[in-house]
């Protein structure tokens, strides 16, 4: 993890998802099948190519549950590397029942955001070499956004803004409240004269009312590869464009293309499938 993602919020969530887990008592399973002074190693190992991202995630889960001089952790690779199937990702020697206990939440959490890392490496792939840049949306699972973030920065995809209060984005319900592109954007620019302003426009029409208004950054939202290459040309580098809606893997490059700036994908995380790792247990 890197310093935007805040370690103690990170404790906290761990904490609770070991509690939801136990819900209060004990891993019955474990408890009845293992003894307790039996130690193991478990292997994280990918099913799978792909990305990773969490693998510190993993450890903090591994290491609330064991104790904390009785668990010895080995990185075999880091966030952000690709891997293949089959290879070792993080080993940990300790008891095995606080292995197995740890085992589920340490992978859910794993999977999940080597995944959205997987997604977005693709997606990065896909428009390479253009100019433009993937980035990620708000369209994450509540209260894992930090985390989601951090993956799409492991796919090598960049971020939007994290937060309500980052930036100012006028959507379209927003631009109906106001009365109009223009009026949208002269009271948020009246309201907050420091923050940055995005405009999302459906239409050339609005694209320029925009850029005359004063916004630098324009969303284009829903349109096809001739409509977004007709907005690149007539802004003409007034105001950097991203292109959200609809969007999908195959056409990536095409959109990439026309000279847009960004790409904007809620797909990187809130459809992206979980990278199959497992934990493989053997005894010392």
């Amino acid at each position: 993890m890197d310093e935007t993602v805040d370690r103690q919020w990170v404790g906290d969530l761990v904490r609770a998802t070991i509690e939801e887990d136990l819900a209060g008592g004990v891993d019955v399973t474990t408890t009845a099948t293992v003894d307790p002074d039996q130690v193991s190693v478990a292997e994280l190992v990918a099913r799978a190519d792909g990305v990773v991202a969490g693998l510190e995630i993993a450890e903090l889960v591994l290491r609330q549950v064991a104790a904390p001089d009785e668990l010895e952790i080995e990185h075999a690779v880091r966030d952000g590397a690709a891997v293949r199937a089959g290879d070792l990702l993080l080993s940990a020697r300790g008891k095995t029942r606080q292995l197995l206990t740890a085992e589920r939440t340490t992978l859910n959490l794993l999977c999940h955001l080597s995944g959205v890392a997987t997604l977005t490496r693709r997606w990065v792939e896909a428009v390479e070499g253009t100019g433009a840049v993937v980035r990620d949306t708000r369209k994450t699972m509540p209260l894992l956004r930090s985390l989601e973030k951090y993956a799409v920065r492991c796919g090598g995809g960049k971020n939007h803004r994290m937060a309500l209060s980052d930036a100012a984005l006028i959507k379209d319900n927003h631009v109906v409240a106001a009365g109009g592109v223009a009026e949208a954007f002269r009271l948020v620019r009246k309201a907050f004269p420091d923050i940055s302003i995005e405009v999302e426009v459906d239409s050339i029409e609005d694209a320029l009312i925009a850029v005359e208004s004063g916004a630098e950054l324009i969303l284009l939202d829903n349109m096809d590869v001739p409509l977004l290459r007709e907005a690149v040309e007539k802004v003409a580098g007034r105001a950097r464009l991203e292109a959200s809606g609809g969007l999908t893997l195959e056409q990536a490059r095409a959109v990439a293309e026309t000279g847009v700036d960004f790409l904007a994908v809620g797909a990187l995380t809130h459809s992206a499938p979980v990278l199959d790792i497992g934990l493989d247990l053997r005894e010392v």
